[in-house]
Formats: C-alpha cells, sequence, structure tokens
C-alpha cells in the first residue's frame, strides 16, 4: 500500500480498506529493508513508540486527509523531541522543543512524524553528505549522488519508505534531487509556504519550503497542507487550493517557451540536452505548443545577484558562530566561504544585487504574457560519484564556486517564482533526470495542472522503480 500516491493511501484508511497500524508495520518493513543501502532517513523513532502512534491514529476521529500516513521530515527543521543536527556536528545532540509551523501544519493534517530525512551541512550544495549521518546514495545507482539539499527526502519516495514528503529549496532543492531520484518537487511561489518566524524575516525571499511526491496530485495536497499565511512574517501569498482545480475546466494546449541553455551561457554534460530535447517532443505530442525563446535577461547580473542575496541570508545566520574560533573549525568550507563572502559586503553591494533581483523580476513578469510556463532543465550534470564533494567543471568549463553547477536553478529561485520538477526519464547510464516547469508567481495551480497532465501522459516515477 505504501507505494501508491498519498491521495490513495488516504483513502483506503478513510474507508478502512487497511488501518494505520498496517502501514505503519509495511513502513518499517520497508525502511529495514532498503534504508541501511541508501541512508535517507536518520534520526528514526523508536518502532514499538510509532506504531503506538498508529494505535492511536485508529482509535481517534481523523484529523485531515494525512490522518496515519508516516512521513520523515528534512532535518533542517525543528520537530518536537527529535534532533534538528542539520547535518553538522555543532547540532548534533540537539533536540528540538516544538515543532515548526510547517511540521505542527502537517501533525494538524494527521501524519504522524516517523523520524528525519538526510541533508547536507547546513543545506548548502546538491550533494547530500555531512560528518553527522554520513552520505545518502542514489537508489538507481549506489556509488552516485541523490543530490541536495533534499536528498534524504527524494530518496525516501523514490524507494517507497514514504508515500509523500517535505523539501525546501534555495537552489534548487526541491527539483534537483527529484530529477535525480524519479520523482516530483515543487519550489511554490515565495510567499505561499511558511517558514519558521525566527531572526530576519523581511529581506531574505530566497528560500521557501516546499512539498515532493510521486505524483503532482499528492504535490497539491501537499502544498495545500503546507501553505497558508503566518501572522507573524511579513510577504505573505495567499492562493486558491490547488487540489480542486488539478483536473478542472477544459484543458487548452498549453503554451510553452523553452529556455534551453539561455543562449549558450549555461554548459550542461553530454547527454542532457538530447533526454530534455526528447521531452519537448513528448509534450508537443500530447499538444503542448512549445516554442523556443531567447533569454530574456543577461545571466552574469543574475549570477552576481544571487551570489550576493545568497551569501547575505546564510552569512548572517552564522556570523557569530564564525567569530568564536572553536566553533569555525567545525563550519565547512561551503558556509565559512558565505560567511567571509557576508562579512566583505557593504550596503551598497546588497543593495545592487536587490535592485537587479527586481529588475529580472520586472522582466520576467512580461514573459508569461506569451507563456503559460517556462521549461529548462533540472540539473546541468548526471549524479556525479558521491565520493566526490562537487563537480569542479562542466566540459571545458571550469567551476569557481562550490555551486555554480547549479546555476540552471537560479533565475527562478532568484525572484520566487513557482517550479515543479517533471521526472522526463533515464539516460543511457539508466540515471534519471527532469525539467523545471516554471511559472508565473502565483500561479501555483497552473504548473501543477500542467504537471499532472504531463504525469497522466508519461507515468515516469512508475516505470522503473528504484531499488524494487
Amino acid at each position: 500500500m505504501i507505494e501508491q500516491d498519498a491521495v490513495v493511501v488516504s483513502e483506503a484508511l478513510k474507508t478502512k480498506q487497511i488501518s494505520a497500524v498496517e502501514v505503519m508495520q509495511e513502513t518499517l518493513a520497508r525502511i529495514a529493508q532498503v534504508n541501511g543501502a541508501v541512508n535517507a532517513i536518520v534520526s528514526l523513532r523508536e518502532q514499538n513508540a510509532l506504531l503506538e502512534d498508529a494505535a492511536r491514529a485508529d482509535a481517534s476521529p481523523r484529523k485531515g486527509w494525512l490522518h496515519g500516513i508516516p512521513i520523515a521530515i528534512k532535518d533542517l527543521v525543528d520537530v518536537a523531541g527529535l534532533p534538528n543536527s542539520k547535518g553538522s556536528l555543532l547540532f548534533k545532540d540537539v533536540i528540538s522543543p516544538k515543532d515548526d509551523i510547517m511540521v505542527a501544519r502537517l501533525r494538524a493534517a494527521g501524519a504522524i512524524v516517523i523520524g528525519k530525512t538526510n541533508t547536507p551541512e547546513f543545506g548548502l550544495g546538491s550533494h547530500t553528505y555531512n560528518p553527522v549521518h554520513g552520505v545518502t546514495s542514489n537508489p538507481y545507482d549506489l556509488t552516485k549522488t541523490c543530490g541536495g539539499s533534499s536528498g534524504g527526502a527524494a530518496v525516501a519516495l523514490a524507494t517507497g519508505m514514504v508515500c509523500v514528503a517535505d523539501g525546501s529549496d534555495m537552489m534548487g532543492s526541491l527539483r534537483n534531487p527529484p530529477a535525480w531520484n524519479n520523482v516530483y518537487g515543487m519550489r511554490p511561489s515565495y510567499g505561499v509556504v511558511p517558514s519558521e518566524a525566527q531572526g530576519e524575516t523581511f529581506m531574505d525571499h530566497l528560500h521557501t519550503n516546499g512539498p515532493m511526491a510521486r505524483s503532482p496530485q499528492d504535490l497539491a495536497a501537499l502544498l495545500d497542507t503546507m501553505a497558508g499565511l503566518d501572522p507573524r512574517q511579513p510577504h505573505g501569498l495567499v492562493i486558491d487550493p490547488t487540489l480542486p482545480l488539478l483536473t478542472k475546466g477544459k484543458k487548452t494546449p498549453a503554451r510553452i517557451g523553452w529556455l534551453g541553455d539561455w543562449g549558450g551561457t549555461l554548459p550542461f554534460e553530454a547527454g542532457i540536452m538530447s533526454e530534455t530535447e526528447s521531452a519537448l517532443g513528448q509534450m508537443t505530442r500530447m499538444g503542448w505548443r512549445v516554442e523556443e525563446a531567447s533569454a530574456p535577461y543577461a545571466m552574469d547580473p543574475i549570477w552576481q545577484s544571487w551570489i550576493d542575496l545568497r551569501s547575505f541570508a546564510h552569512g548572517a545566520n552564522r556570523v557569530a558562530t564564525y567569530d568564536d574560533p572553536s566553533k569555525r573549525r567545525m563550519l565547512n568550507t561551503a558556509m565559512r566561504w558565505e560567511v567571509e563572502r557576508y562579512k566583505a559586503m557593504s550596503a551598497a553591494d546588497v543593495h545592487a544585487a536587490a535592485t537587479i533581483q527586481s529588475d529580472w523580476y520586472r522582466v520576467a513578469h512580461t514573459l508569461f504574457d506569451h507563456y503559460d510556463a517556462l521549461v529548462m532543465p533540472s540539473t546541468q550534470v548526471w549524479p556525479f560519484d558521491k565520493t566526490i564533494t562537487y563537480p569542479t567543471r562542466i566540459g571545458e568549463t571550469e567551476m569557481d564556486t562550490y555551486h555554480r553547477w547549479m546555476q540552471v536553478t537560479v533565475p527562478a529561485g532568484l525572484i520566487g517564482l513557482p517550479v515543479v520538477n517533471l521526472p522526463i526519464g533515464f539516460g543511457v547510464s539508466g540515471l534519471p533526470i527532469g525539467v523545471q516547469l516554471i511559472g508565473a508567481r502565483g500561479a501555483d495551480a497552473k504548473i501543477l495542472q500542467l504537471a499532472q497532465e504531463w504525469h497522466e501522459a508519461t507515468m515516469w516515477p512508475y516505470k522503473r522503480p528504484a531499488m524494487r
């Protein structure tokens, strides 16, 4: 049962075709079977306690659509009573005293939290490894990376250990791991899903929580549970529930703008463009109108704005740790790089970066006068050997930062547009790949509708299941 869509499991629980105890037993058996090989779920709660929670769910009135469904939460998020290591030795033994707002909303809908999913240290980079929990492997090739930072969640979905998962995205973390694990991930419009209200909440618009699943229908159901204003925070965005709109109304041919390699400025490993173009052919056969779109804005200023605003956000959060010599040595190279850039920045640097961000948003807004969605590859490289830190070159192009090889995710992320990773199949090596389906701000339901059309036509997550 747990390999079914979450909405199917939910209906079976609602109609008592299966009990929450049975679902939990299946979940624990699956984890015992495959997690040792992939290391996706960490901080797993004790089995008897989980079965007791499931028994209570069976004996209790139904709270919501997640009632009795097991879920593991990304290890950057606070779950009351569980460790939140963030993959760092600094937080290895820290137990969260309370739930973050997202977890509270999932519990209110009836979810049973079973543990955490692995992530890179502080969520930096798209390779899930850290000194606390180790490396998470790609279930399609255990020698390869699964991506990150929502890598553990993507692997847990791909291997059937959970039927729905949470993730978060600053630089592709709800797009890159789903692409490399043959599942769906959605970065919602900025403001739809609030993060925890702590620290600075007015200026950092780069990061958002969001859903991951094996179908767009499950994405929509989980997004509707996560979404909603938090009165403690500014910049919230209200959208209508997306699940009821998924198949509503007559389908008209979608207008798709193909951005490709952004006018030749983004390098890609061999095979990625050919696989992506095959997917574009499938979209055309579905009746979508696919057009090649010119690069709408220069990539260099987008990149400069991105790395400055990203360092401003990360550096401000960790500068106190960096300034303590006894703790600085426990920060990884990527975080030290971010903090050092932050410390060297001026107010004028931040303003310049925000001005580019604002200008790019104004330009991007006009694209959706012509297109229902834009498409770009989700990744620039195939899953690489899990023993290396990150790719240092793509073809003949040297990578000048630890995250340059993820640049394809930046245009949408910088301005908070909604994006769904669409699985599009497998390369010659048998590894999965995906594309970004990008919508206008607030058009979350529209791109989920398109994703559902794609899913019904292709069913990629069920064509070649991982580790079955």
